[in-house]
Formats: structure tokens, C-alpha cells, sequence
């Protein structure tokens, strides 16, 4: 898991909403705290709070959305702000980030999309720091990717390293074939069958390594079909 998990206050009143976003932000290694009012949002956001970034819905019972942000920039705070509402017209966007929204995400939203942008904010405002990612005895300098597994270095291609990435950074979650496909080939014209391969490769290099130190396999990964992948301890397994 990351050892330096990133404090996001999640303000939200719809409880299902919430509870589906703070665990899935859970699980990718964040820290998350609950505000289901904007005048319980405001009193977390006074001076000297320790978030680093904030998920704002608009609509919320006692004191609007945007009158949180507005408040928030008047006392000068800079901490980055990701605005959640159903009101999905230009007016509406264009009215919040000129209140100093740093991005606007529309409802209905894709899970993904919501933690890319998350992270995007995040690494711009330098809300984060260089951390070790960990499962079991696999670890990742997060600020290189170097990658050992057991104390020994796996050489691994770039694009091996950013798909173990996403799975090391996805504790205890499924990642889909299309999110590996998006995160690791972006825009280029690969097909989700070039996932497919990179899995295969990243097993075996896997393996090998577990062969190599004379270790009992404790890392693997394993496919759920129609879901996607998931890091596990070979006992796991379906």
C-alpha cells in the first residue's frame, strides 16, 4: 500500500453516493473523511486543516457548494478542489471554476475517471511525495518504478512497470482490461489483447523471480474473467 496516503475530504449528502466513493478512494490508498453538509465542509476546511484535496458536491443541505469554495478561496486556501454535481451545463462549469474550482466533474461519472483527475490535481499542486508501494514481497519505488520482488531487482519494460503499478496501487481491487488498456497504452492503437500479453509477460517474470531466490510464490496475478485483473497470494486463487 502507499505509506504516505493522500487526506481527501469527501463532501457529500447523498449517503449511497459516499459510501461508494470512500471506499473505492479507500482502497486505492487514500485517507478519506465525510462531510454530508456544506456547513459541516466548512468547519473541516478552516485554517490549519491537513487535506489534500477536496471532492465537492454542489447541491448539499445548510450551505450550498459553491458557497463552501467561495469561502474556502476568500480565506486564501489553495488546497485543490474537484466539484461533483449533477448541473452538467457550460454556465454552471464555467460559474464554479471561476469560484476557484481546480476541475469539474459532471454526474453520472465513471469510478476511473474520477481517480485519474483526483490524481492529476493531486501531483500538480504537489499534494503528493514519493512513496514505496507494497504486496507482500513485491515493492515499487513509486517516484522510479524500480521493482524487486524478494530483495531482488525485476527488469521490467516500461509499459510492465506501469500496468504493475496500477495493480499495486489498487490494493484489494479489481482493475478491468480497459483500465490497464487506458492507463498503460493511453491513445496508442493497441488493442485490449496487447493487456493480455503484458499480463503473460509480467507472470512470468513473476515466476521466474520467485524460482530464481528459492521463494515460495506469495505474489501472483490472477485473472477474474469478465471483471479484470487482481494482485494476490497464489492460495487465492480461483
Amino acid at each position: 500500500m502507499n505509506t504516505l496516503a493522500p487526506h481527501i475530504l469527501l463532501v457529500e449528502d447523498t449517503p449511497d453516493i459516499a459510501l461508494w466513493l470512500g471506499s473505492a478512494l479507500r482502497q486505492g490508498g487514500m485517507t478519506v473523511h465525510f462531510a454530508t453538509d456544506g456547513v459541516a465542509a466548512d468547519q473541516c476546511l478552516q485554517p490549519g486543516h491537513r487535506f489534500d484535496a477536496v471532492l465537492l458536491d454542489l447541491q448539499l443541505p445548510g450551505l450550498d457548494g459553491l458557497s463552501v469554495l467561495q469561502a474556502l478561496r476568500a480565506r486564501g486556501d489553495a488546497v485543490p478542489v474537484l466539484v461533483l454535481t449533477a448541473r452538467a451545463s457550460v454556465p454552471d462549469r464555467v460559474l464554479g471554476l471561476n469560484m476557484g474550482a481546480d476541475d469539474y466533474l459532471p454526474k453520472p461519472f465513471d469510478l476511473s475517471e474520477l481517480e485519474a483527475r483526483l490524481q492529476v490535481l493531486l501531483r500538480r499542486h504537489g499534494r503528493t511525495k514519493p512513496a514505496t508501494l507494497r504486496w507482500g514481497a513485491l515493492e515499487m519505488d513509486a517516484d522510479t518504478d524500480a521493482v524487486q520482488l524478494h530483495g531482488q531487482v525485476l527488469a521490467l519494460t516500461q509499459r510492465e512497470a506501469a500496468a504493475l503499478r496500477v495493480l499495486m496501487a489498487s490494493p484489494q481491487r479489481t482493475v478491468s482490461k480497459e483500465q490497464l488498456h487506458a492507463q498503460v497504452f493511453a491513445d496508442e492503437a493497441a488493442g485490449l489483447d496487447a493487456v493480455e500479453v503484458l499480463i503473460y509477460r509480467l507472470r512470468k517474470k513473476l515466476d521466474a523471480a520467485h524460482e530464481q531466490t528459492s521463494q515460495t510464490p506469495d505474489v501472483a496475478i490472477t485473472t477474474f474473467r469478465g471483471m479484470g485483473y487482481l494482485l494476490t497470494a497464489p492460495s487465492a486463487r480461483p
